[in-house]
């Protein structure tokens, strides 16, 4: 205990919190002056909610640095969506200054695709704490080990994207189109949806073998 009565962080909490400042302060950065502030708004309510939780329950349920790490990913490319507004992250000029060539060009891609890839990188990237979510509160057994986890994900993906039609119909306009992010595409919530199971599988074939333990 120091002398403020306040516990010193273990070797094992560093990445965590590492990655919670960096984090902090990319959510600063990307704050400021994004391309539509409604827009940023109703992108980090879900920041808003997860974040918190995920601070509280840190004591009682302390995922893998491996998970930590996949929600950091996802949560700063997240941030990087909410900044720019999805359909338009300009990924691919990205792409042309600093590796000279063009992935839509070389894709035959003719919409912006980062709300697609982020879909996927969803899925592969919360898997791993959904697999010790389960392990942990309501441990599954046999092929339920891969269902659960895979479902649990889902499931989310389902839920956000009727989050998305909801706020579309109720603001409507500039805003409901920038936050629906469909850019013409009348199956666009269900690639997105297939794209997160996948990116779900995927990493449940990796990771439910292992079953990684709290560092």
């Amino acid at each position: 205990m120091t002398a403020a009565g306040m516990r010193r962080p273990k070797p094992g909490d560093r990445l965590p919190i590492l990655l919670l400042i960096v984090f902090a302060a990319l959510w600063i950065a990307l704050a400021i002056a994004p391309s539509y502030r409604q827009d940023w708004l109703l992108e980090n309510l879900p920041v808003a909610v997860a974040l918190p939780i995920l601070i509280a329950s840190y004591r009682r349920l302390r995922f893998s640095n491996t998970a930590y790490i996949g929600i950091f990913s996802m949560m700063a490319l997240h941030e990087v969506g909410a900044h720019y507004t999805y359909s338009e992250v300009p990924y691919d000029d990205w792409c042309v200054s600093l590796l000279g060539f063009s992935p839509d060009q070389l894709l035959g891609f003719t919409r912006n695709h980062y709300d697609r890839a982020i879909h996927l990188v969803y899925g592969f990237a919360i898997t791993p704490a959904a697999v010790e979510l389960f392990a942990a509160r309501a441990p599954p057994q046999r092929v339920w080990r891969w269902i659960l986890p895979v479902g649990f994900v889902i499931s989310h993906s389902v839920v956000y994207e009727l989050i998305e039609w909801g706020a579309a119909v109720v603001f409507g306009g500039d805003l409901g189109i920038a936050y629906l992010g469909a850019q013409g595409d009348p199956w666009d919530a269900q690639k997105d949806m297939l794209l997160a199971a996948m990116g779900s599988v995927a990493a449940a074939l990796i990771f439910v073998p292992r079953n990684e333990q709290p560092e």
